[in-house]
């Protein structure tokens, strides 16, 4: 890494944008660092770059492993834990955002089939309804199409 000041720039930014999706900025921290780190690092490395701790670091280490965007690497001969970009972490972050869509157009199922609403809720209901489905059609397409061009130009 050239620029550290640029480098620290992109770290906090991607912690802040994590932050905004619900994850702890420190996750978004680590997830940083990793895309600018041209191989693995341990959780001690990952620690001592970004100033926190390493409970910190291994809580959400694992956190964003559980996510699709590391994952855990071994070395032979040691005993620590090693965490690297997901080469596909693009298709992860939007499989997730489809899943969360899926849930929500199932429970504005649930909503339209309940009885006795007023129309203005119904209406509502019904278009968000639509808007999601609609969504969700294209979104499948979309990914499929995207893991299509991604495998054409690599992993990385």
């Amino acid at each position: 890494m050239r620029d550290n000041e640029a480098c620290d720039r992109f770290i906090e930014q991607m912690g802040q944008i994590t932050e905004e999706e619900g994850l702890p900025r420190i996750a978004g921290r680590i997830f940083g660092l990793l895309i600018l780190s041209p191989g693995e690092l341990n959780l001690d490395e990952i620690a001592e770059k970004l100033s926190v701790s390493r409970a910190s670091v291994s809580t959400d280490a694992r956190r964003l492993a559980d996510c699709g965007l590391l994952q855990r690497v071994t070395r032979r001969g040691d005993r620590k834990d090693y965490y690297q970009v997901t080469p596909d972490h693009f298709s992860y972050m939007l499989e997730r955002r489809m899943l969360a869509l899926q849930r929500m157009a199932a429970v504005f199922s649930v909503g339209l089939e309940l009885s006795g609403l007023p129309p203005e809720i119904d209406e509502r209901l019904k278009n968000s309804s639509s808007i999601i489905n609609w969504f969700m059609a294209r979104a499948v397409q979309d990914l499929a199409e995207f893991r299509s061009e991604f495998s054409k130009i690599g992993k990385g």
